[in-house]
């Protein structure tokens, strides 16, 4: 009697992807406890990543934090990197960043026709990321609005091209 051959269900791949993802975390982890001398040191650091499924039906991997890849060893930023959601509308783009910890006062965003840098700054936290948005936009339309950690920003849509950016006002 022949054994029947099984295919890979969505589960049995992201079984697999989470066993290799653990393996590499735990590898980062024994990394960052120690520098190149071999002493030991503690850093805060955060990483986390989110997998969406795109138009095209493949999966996209996102990671967020202050752990950074360079080379073949991770390295601690002292910025960490805001999860990020772009979402683009009919006539707007929307970029939603998460940014617990920091003061209205101390976040500072600049959009240009193509980007959006996102910075905040507190005594124990610092937050950068720089956003390619999905279509051109007019940088002077932005709107920005920080409440409860979540900082959320609209720009319009525009066929024109430009140059520089703007500082945007966060309410």
């Amino acid at each position: 009697m022949s054994e029947r051959r099984r295919r890979k269900s969505i589960f049995d791949i992201f079984d697999e992807f989470m066993r290799e993802f653990e393996r590499e975390f735990e590898e980062m982890f024994r990394t960052f406890s120690s520098d190149e001398s071999g002493e030991r040191f503690y850093r805060p650091y955060v990483y986390g990543f989110r997998i969406t499924v795109g138009p095209d039906g493949k999966p996209k991997i996102e990671e967020f934090g202050n752990v950074r890849r360079i080379g073949s060893r991770p390295r601690i930023a002292e910025e960490i990197e805001p999860l990020v959601d772009v979402i683009e509308e009919e006539d707007t783009v929307k970029v939603v960043a998460e940014m617990p910890g920091v003061e209205k006062e101390k976040v500072k965003v600049k959009a240009t026709e193509d980007t959006l840098t996102i910075q905040g700054t507190d005594t124990n936290r610092k937050y950068y990321k720089e956003v390619k948005l999905p279509a051109k936009v007019k940088p002077e339309t932005a709107k920005a609005v920080y409440r409860n950690g979540v900082l959320e920003v609209v720009l319009e849509k525009s066929e024109k091209k430009g140059k520089g950016g703007i500082e945007v006002k966060v309410e």
